[in-house]
């Protein structure tokens, strides 16, 4: 198919990506295009950003979690619905997997998809220095898929210098430049947390972001690039359907506090077969009736402790029917809430769900960070002994029991470790699971449904 699209990559993290990323999607939803986002790598924010205040299409694209024709896919089905889309790298262009590999890199995506590369670079104390810079980012692997620059942090005066020393080096268009935009810096808080009195100042913000780059980049020549992007083969894989789509109704929870979910992990449930039933642990009383499985996101549990707690109901459902044998995956924020209790922001230890007997506390750090494989040590819900699937943590929190129902292991590194409590109903750990690395998780998870009465 004829997808255009464009990838926004950068030398190192802290070059401007996600600012400039989030004026240019916001350019183009002002034009009036059809536009789709995506974010290298397994980061939950940056697309819910995009879906909540810019208004794209937005999702994740990791060759770590899935193969190169998946890939493909999860890019296609979304691509195929818009008229262009714009993927924000991570990281460095040519950083991978434990620092060591291009291996899930910005790099790597972009030659999955067959994607011309804008690079990014900050030009904060820098003026013929550039040339090098750039010359080595199109000479460490070629062919290279980069062909623009975007220059961040110059002058209008001297910009028109520095696109005449790079487009008589190089083969690359210059695509414009970024003032310092000292006023329109998006602070991590809001990329983190979108709370919807702020919606209002954050689409102010973005509009006059989008309005400077109008002026200063060229987004007609921007779009050029995108459209020549060669056409895109991909292919659904096969998946295992329920007898009877939407017999199976799986209660998904979606607040404040839980709002980290991939969106290619419901649609794959919802391909299966499964009817989603949002719900909040925060505001509503007590579960949807009518359900056979129960999802509880990851999110900021920790930031909403006391209304969780205070939320009786809610907690008392949850716990009688996880305990009871409602099928359950419970991932990260999730994981924390079935605790007994949970350290809040506040330093204030409150009491949760109570399906595990353990409290879950803060640390000062991140306690485990990046990629994992994990392997099942046991039959349980989600897999069977010695199968794997893929997923990631990110969490300042701590458990005083992570489980030990699966071993979690570094990709290209040794360590390992064991974690989750994994039953026949029952996934409950910090890792996020990544689907599409082996649907047989999730058709596993429905087929326990299957059998789980419905909730009265």
């Amino acid at each position: 198919m004829k997808l255009p699209r464009i990838m926004l990559a950068a030398p190192a993290s802290g070059s401007g990506k996600t600012l400039i990323t989030c004026g240019i999607l916001k350019a183009l939803v002002n034009r009036g295009f059809r536009t789709a986002s995506f974010k290298c790598g397994p980061d939950y924010i940056d697309p819910m950003f995009h879906s909540r205040v810019i208004g794209t299409c937005s999702g994740n694209l990791d060759t770590f979690f899935t193969e190169p024709e998946v890939t493909r896919y999860l890019f296609g089905r979304a691509a195929r619905e818009t008229e262009i889309s714009v993927v924000e790298g991570v990281m460095g262009y040519f950083d991978g997997l434990a620092g060591i590999s291009m291996k899930a890199s910005s790099a790597d995506v972009a030659e999955v998809l067959g994607i011309p590369v804008v690079l990014i670079v900050n030009c904060r104390g820098l003026s013929v220095s550039l040339l090098p810079l750039i010359k080595g980012f199109l000479e460490f692997e070629t062919p290279t898929r980069i062909q623009g620059i975007i220059l961040n942090q110059v002058s209008e005066g001297m910009y028109p210098d520095l696109k005449r020393l790079i487009e008589e080096q190089f083969p690359l268009k210059v695509l414009g430049y970024v003032p310092r935009l000292s006023d329109l810096v998006l602070e991590s808080r809001h990329l983190g947390l979108v709370l919807p009195g702020e919606i209002e100042a954050l689409q102010e913000k973005l509009n006059r972001l989008a309005s400077v780059l109008e002026e200063t980049l060229d987004l007609d020549a921007f779009l050029a690039m995108a459209t020549g992007a060669p056409d895109l083969e991909y292919e659904a894989p096969k998946i295992p359907v329920l007898q009877n789509p939407g017999s199976i109704s799986v209660a998904v929870a979606q607040d404040e506090a839980f709002c980290f979910t991939y969106r290619d992990n419901l649609q794959l449930l919802e391909e299966m077969g499964a009817r989603l039933v949002t719900f909040s642990p925060i505001h509503d009383r007590e579960l949807p009736k009518g359900i056979q499985g129960l999802i509880l996101s990851g999110g900021y549990p920790e930031l909403h402790a006391r209304a969780l707690s205070e939320n009786t109901s809610m907690r008392a459902s949850i716990c009688q029917e996880v305990c009871g044998g409602l099928p359950c995956i419970a991932e990260c924020g999730g994981f924390l809430y079935l605790h007994e209790s949970l350290e809040g922001e506040d330093g204030a230890s409150y009491p949760m769900a109570g399906v595990l007997e353990a409290g879950a506390y803060r640390r000062e750090r991140l306690t485990r960070f990046g990629y994992v494989t994990l392997k099942a040590l046991e039959n349980q819900m989600l897999l069977e002994k010695g199968e794997e699937i893929k997923g990631h943590e990110f969490h300042y929190w701590e458990s005083e029991s992570c489980g030990d129902s699966m071993r979690a292991k570094k990709p290209l590194r040794k360590r390992s470790w064991e974690c989750v409590h994994g039953s026949e109903t029952l996934y409950a750990g910090f890792p996020h699971l990544f689907f599409y690395s082996n649907p047989q998780a999730a058709w596993s998870f429905l087929r326990k449904c299957e059998v789980t009465p419905c909730l009265r």
